[in-house]
């Protein structure tokens, strides 16, 4: 039975002595807790397998039923969580009516008022008045996916700009090179003056090591790596997935050096400024900053049980953290082959998202400080967010049996990016043999599952560890949800 919340919720401001589970996803939470969401809504009527005419089980016990109804929970609550313990009802409300009415006058009085003498700006004008209604509607109707801060309605917003990137690629894909390229010289003029330079060198002179060199490579995109890698770590939150992307990353620049020359770069570069200090770092910081928001106590109170306004500031402030925090478990010793080979998938399918990174801003020419390129690389790194989670509920929570929106979304946009480079750029691939191309997925393939099989060594030996000092920890364990590969996910802290 497919079930969808009614709550287009807001922020969550919940009572201080309501205990609540995290944000970020614990699949057991009880259908009835949520009496303004997923649990209210009215359902699509089903044929409902084993069941009387009385509308009793076959079983005497209901356990089927309640099977689907855990399973339809399990999905809604990851695809479109709603927001529980309401204390300010203005910004709960749909305001659907007020919202039709400000925008309508809105664009009637932008439409009359402004000067239409200019063809540029005119289509400048209405395409900005279609993305502004779809967004509109993306609030009104799109899910907000496994998140509802700082405000689910930011999700849902985010959620219509994906949508619409993925249309624009399609558009884009039955375009030729030179139509393209006129598209973007519509959108910004100056990038007719500006070309690759194929004929400059990277990665020479590398045995010139000195202090004034390393400290010539310390730049901002320097630091960009650091804070991306410590993003990516807060995102997987696992250490040996995070290596494995690191490590396979410069094979894959190695790979593809003789397509893209900034790829070329001398040996220390790679392996002690990028693997070492700006992977190894970040890495580091990101899982230090995903263990102290873990063990962390959430406790919120309402913002009109807040009586000075500095407290009713810092609560304000506050509502753009993360609700609660829970520790991330991909593999596990009795995890099953398909884990295995989801997690591997995972670690692949990010090799291709940097990739495509690259070859768009070669092939259709464009500096790496360009507002496309740095609006892209926001864009993706914010939506990969929940996507992740919703690949993660996925992959180890039998309960859910397909994949979320967003995610979804986010495979097709990474997939039309992959045609799109490799449509238009024709000539750079010419380049390239197809045994370098299955070489370089070999090595994908053997190092992701080197490392993940070494993970669950890991995890094996921990569990041996474990065994012979058994904690609280370990007993409450052995309560929590079913998830795939027999494994139950870490039992969340709750909000006291």
């Amino acid at each position: 039975m497919k079930k969808r919340s009614n709550s287009r919720g807001t922020p969550t401001a919940g009572d201080g002595e309501k205990e609540r589970t995290s944000s970020s996803g614990d699949q057991s939470i009880a259908s009835a807790k949520y009496k303004s969401g997923a649990s209210s809504a009215p359902t699509t009527p089903t044929k409902r397998s084993g069941n009387n005419k009385n509308g009793n089980s076959n079983n005497g016990n209901g356990n089927g039923n309640k099977r689907k109804e855990e399973i339809a929970q399990t999905f809604v609550i990851v695809n479109e969580r709603p927001v529980d313990d309401i204390s300010l009802d203005f910004f709960y409300k749909p305001h659907t009516i007020t919202l039709l009415a400000v925008s309508v006058l809105a664009v009637m009085y932008t439409a009359f008022v402004r000067n239409e003498a200019n063809l540029d700006d005119n289509l400048w004008a209405g395409l900005l008045c279609i993305v502004f209604f779809f967004l509109i509607v993306s609030v009104i109707a799109f899910p907000n996916g496994p998140f509802t801060r700082p405000h689910p309605a930011v999700w849902r917003i985010l959620f219509g700009c994906s949508v619409l990137y993925l249309l624009m690629l399609q558009f884009l894909m039955f375009q030729n090179y030179s139509t393209i390229r006129n598209i973007f010289y519509w959108i910004d003029p100056k990038l007719k003056n500006f070309h690759i330079d194929m004929e400059k060198e990277y990665g020479v002179n590398c045995s010139d090591v000195s202090w004034e060199r390393v400290k010539g490579h310390l730049d901002v995109f320097a630091w960009g790596h650091f804070l991306g890698w410590a993003f990516k770590a807060i995102l997987i939150r696992h250490m040996g997935i995070l290596w494995a992307i690191s490590v396979m990353w410069e094979i894959t620049e190695i790979t593809f050096a003789h397509l893209l020359p900034n790829f070329i770069e001398c040996w220390w570069d790679a392996l002690i400024l990028d693997v070492i200090i700006c992977n190894g770092l970040g890495i580091w910081m990101g899982l230090k900053i995903c263990k102290i928001l873990e063990m962390r106590e959430y406790k919120w109170a309402s913002i009109k049980d807040i009586s000075t306004t500095t407290g009713k500031i810092k609560r304000a402030m506050l509502q753009f953290t993360p609700e609660s925090w829970s520790a991330i478990r991909w593999l596990d010793p009795k995890s099953t082959a398909m884990r295995f080979a989801a997690v591997i998938q995972l670690v692949i399918f990010w090799q291709v998202t940097e990739l495509n990174t690259f070859f768009l801003k070669h092939i259709f020419e464009m500096p790496p400080s360009h507002f496309i390129v740095i609006g892209r690389l926001v864009f993706i790194g914010l939506f990969v967010a929940p996507s992740v989670r919703q690949y993660y509920v996925y992959v180890t929570d039998t309960r859910c049996k397909r994949v979320g929106t967003q995610c979804w979304v986010y495979g097709a946009i990474m997939v039309s990016e992959a045609i799109l480079c490799i449509k238009n750029g024709k000539e750079l691939f010419e380049r390239t043999q197809a045994i370098n191309i299955v070489i370089w997925l070999t090595v994908q393939v053997l190092i992701s599952v080197s490392f993940v099989y070494v993970a669950v060594l890991w995890q094996q030996r921990q569990l041996k560890k474990g065994s012979t000092t058994p904690t609280k920890r370990q007993g409450d364990s052995a309560v929590n949800s079913p998830t795939k590969g027999n494994l139950s996910p870490p039992k969340e802290k709750k909000i006291k």
